[in-house]
């Protein structure tokens, strides 16, 4: 039963390893299985689809974005935990882009048997939690998503090299902080 369990995880760590040089659509059960030296046939007893595979990949992703939400100091005040939040957030995209792009590939990873939503909804729910915290906002879920969203097209044009394009000289930590402080006003400001 362990060797079951360590030949999933193996493949999974491989997949995640070359994630970032095939993507998405060319990673498949096949590659990952030469890439861990395995015959073909291995991973479709662990991985009956290739949505399942990104699943299991995607889900590592959300683990390791989890893990540097966790490592930010929870004694520091609620408004410098959600900015650091924030700039880890973008800064896991521009690192990961691959990675990043996988996790809310929502078409790729429809079907997947992962439960993903038990990942992203605590992440969501925390960050939710400090934007109230950081606001006063008694009810700050649609606060919280409008800067969530914000946020994500930060993160999205910085993983894709899009904002290079139209803003070559722009930086993300600036933008990241002038969305923080559009989305972070008190209702009484």
């Amino acid at each position: 039963m362990a060797e079951t369990g360590t030949l999933r995880d193996r493949l999974i760590s491989v997949g995640v390893e070359l994630l970032e040089d095939l993507g998405a659509g060319q990673l498949g059960l096949r590659a990952i299985a030469r890439a861990a030296g395995v015959s073909h046939g291995a991973p479709r007893r662990h991985f009956p689809t290739h949505q399942a595979l990104l699943g299991a990949i995607a889900a590592r992703g959300f683990a390791d974005l989890t893990t540097r939400f966790a490592a930010i100091d929870a004694n520091a005040a609620p408004r410098d935990r959600l900015r650091a939040m924030a700039v880890d957030y973008v800064e896991f995209a521009a690192a990961r882009p691959e990675m990043f792009s996988l996790m809310f590939r929502h078409d790729l990873l429809e079907g997947s048997g992962e439960n993903l939503r038990a990942t992203t909804l605590p992440i969501f729910q925390q960050f939710t939690a400090l934007v109230g915290e950081v606001t006063g906002t008694p009810d700050p879920a649609a606060r919280a998503l409008a800067l969530w969203t914000n946020l994500h097209g930060i993160a999205t044009v910085r993983a894709n090299h899009s904002l290079a394009l139209i803003a070559p000289t722009a930086d993300p930590a600036a933008l990241v902080a002038a969305v923080l402080q559009l989305h972070l006003h008190h209702p009484d400001d």
